[in-house]
């Protein structure tokens, strides 16, 4: 393991903190080898609302991570999410610097930088900036100009933004477990990489994250991104209807929502649940949900099946899946996505999930799984690991590339030891 490189991802989500630690050997097989997921706090819609509360969970999860993989981290990849993320498309044009020669990896550099030029609010900041395509005098639908001959080259890119208030205060809560910031990445992006397929990304696909309190919609046009949005709706309503419609805790109605998921996903361990119950057991009347063996503490009673479903749950994953079709129809691609929607996050797991993906915006959809990984892949193996799995996979892409990690908030993301040390170093230059 000495020459394996260790990779850190920390999704700091609404609902759960999830930290993985994962080795890649000179292979690139990526073993996992730390796993920890704790409940989320100080934070709400994927922003951090009490930094005190966030340090405490954050540490919480990483300590148990590290124990399990035997190795304490310093950096880690870190997702950043919420209704604060906003996107938009740009286009730029530069004259090639050798115009008699082949285009270079500068010009490039200098396209990209040009698009970059996008009016902002000085509370807002550039998180990523993604070359959708390029045009060599002319000639569109190029990935990859570098080598090709022209003198006008010209670039259309996806540009994501973020408050900057909201990604210093994340960076500082990561920073004072002892960690610093390799790269913010939009839980949306993180996601696509664990979840979407090559052939889906080239054919035209949507990416839905439902998360605990927002949804991410992605959707790729050709290989890239070309729309992002964030819906500040996520599975925590459905909760909250369940909870206000059985009269029941948040706590007890979680349980019941996924119970009724794990019942739809496999029938045996449902089927295992209610005989750990003796009356349930004698009972086979499958329109009567029998809750005792799910250890919660009101009398809820004799509950039906298809009220719940049909009743509390329906009609609020048919609501969000009609904003994630306003969110299509505001992108322009809706004829474009040939490979349907690809669902992940943990609200992938509500009851009826992708019956009303289907039946509400009539594409084809499927659940987001992770296959690249190998190690402890059985913690992970469910949909709401999705951003976290994606992190530990855009992060070996990142450095088994050679490519240049930036981190977006310059102001607020260097560690002041690191500050003092350069400081320190400077001055010495000066000594004789």
């Amino acid at each position: 393991m000495a020459k394996d490189k260790i990779i850190c991802a920390i999704d700091v989500g609404s609902s759960k903190i999830a930290t993985l630690i994962a080795s890649v050997d000179e292979s690139g097989k990526i073993n996992l080898i730390g796993v920890a997921n704790t409940v989320s706090k100080g934070v709400r819609k994927n922003q951090v609302v009490d930094i005190e509360e966030a340090v405490e969970a954050i540490t919480e999860s990483v300590e148990s991570a590290e124990r399990m993989a035997g190795y304490s981290i310093s950096q880690a990849f870190v997702s950043v999410g919420g209704p604060q993320i906003e996107s938009v498309n740009s286009h730029a044009v530069v004259a090639v610097s050798e115009p008699e020669g082949e285009i270079k990896q500068g010009d490039v550099l200098r396209v990209n930088d040009a698009a970059k030029a996008v009016p902002l609010p000085a509370s807002r900041e550039i998180l990523h900036v993604i070359p959708r395509t390029f045009t060599v005098d002319g000639q569109e639908g190029i990935k990859d100009p570098v080598g090709m001959t022209g003198v006008r080259l010209e670039t259309q890119t996806h540009i994501i933004t973020g408050s900057s208030t909201s990604m210093r205060n994340l960076v500082k809560c990561i920073q004072e477990v002892g960690i610093d910031v390799s790269e913010l990445i939009f839980t949306g992006i993180a996601s696509s990489f664990s979840s979407l397929t090559d052939t889906e990304k080239e054919l035209g696909v949507v990416l839905v994250d439902i998360g605990g309190e927002t949804t991410d919609v992605v959707i790729f046009i050709d290989g890239s991104i070309s729309y992002s949005s964030v819906i500040p709706i996520g599975a925590r309503h459905t909760t909250s209807d369940l909870a206000v419609g059985l009269r029941v805790s948040l706590e007890s109605a979680e349980k019941i929502k996924l119970f009724l998921g794990r019942k739809e996903k496999s029938p045996a361990l449902a089927e295992e649940a209610e005989k750990s119950n003796s009356e349930g057991a004698k009972k086979k009347d499958e329109g009567i949900l029998e809750l005792k063996g799910l250890g919660i503490e009101e009398d809820v009673g004799k509950i039906s099946k298809k009220a719940v479903v049909d009743g509390i749950i329906r009609p609020r994953l048919q609501e969000i899946f009609k904003y994630v079709g306003k969110e299509i129809k505001k992108s322009g691609f809706g004829t474009q996505v040939p490979s349907g929607l690809v669902i992940c996050g943990g609200g992938a797991l509500t009851v009826g999930c992708l019956d009303q993906a289907k039946y509400v915006l009539g594409l084809p959809a499927r659940i987001g799984k992770t296959e690249d990984l190998s190690g402890l892949i059985e913690e992970i193996d469910s949909p709401s690991f999705a951003t976290a799995t994606g992190l530990i996979l855009y992060g070996v892409t990142s450095q088994g590339t050679g490519g240049e990690l930036h981190i977006p908030v310059l102001s607020g993301n260097l560690p002041f030891k690191n500050l003092f040390e350069k400081g320190v170093a400077i001055i010495k230059s000066f000594l004789p």
